[in-house]
């Protein structure tokens, strides 16, 4: 079974609770819906999940996690059978001025022999914890629900 592991940054305001989300890169995704995703990557031999999902924020984002107390959200499944292990932190002032995330090989069409980089994320943004319900995909609604249960109201 296939393990991940990722990092979702939150912040609340006035406004409510808001979580960083990443635009997932590369053809595929560009017209999708549900393109988004938390920031996360396949949990490696012995690593740590945390490790993990702090590794993969940084590859994805393109800069560190931010440093502090981060709770465990549990295990969460994927259409795909994929399970993803979230790990919650606040951040409220966290940003970055452009998201440089590494980039992965990809057939293109499949099976055509013609290989592309692209990014693995090409945005990565803010968004009110309402609205990234609807534009993640499916699988980690439920880490999101998980995050706003733990929050006071």
């Amino acid at each position: 079974m296939v393990l991940s592991a990722g990092l979702l940054l939150y912040r609340v305001d006035a406004a409510g609770v808001q979580v960083w989300i990443a635009h997932m890169g590369g053809p595929f995704w560009r017209r999708r819906p549900r393109a988004w995703s938390i920031p996360k990557g396949l949990v490696e031999g012995s690593e740590e999940p945390l490790a993990t999902a702090r590794r993969e924020f940084a590859e994805e984002i393109g800069a560190p996690a931010p440093e502090g107390p981060v709770t465990d959200l549990g295990e969460h499944r994927q259409a795909s059978g994929k399970r993803v292990r979230v790990f919650a932190l606040e951040a409220p002032g966290f940003t970055v001025d452009a998201v440089r995330s590494n980039t992965v090989r990809l057939e293109v069409p499949r099976g055509s022999g013609r290989f592309v980089d692209v990014p693995e994320v090409d945005d990565a943004r803010w968004v009110p914890v309402d609205e990234a319900r609807t534009m993640v995909v499916a699988g980690q609604v439920s880490a999101l629900d998980a995050l706003v249960e733990l929050l006071p109201s």
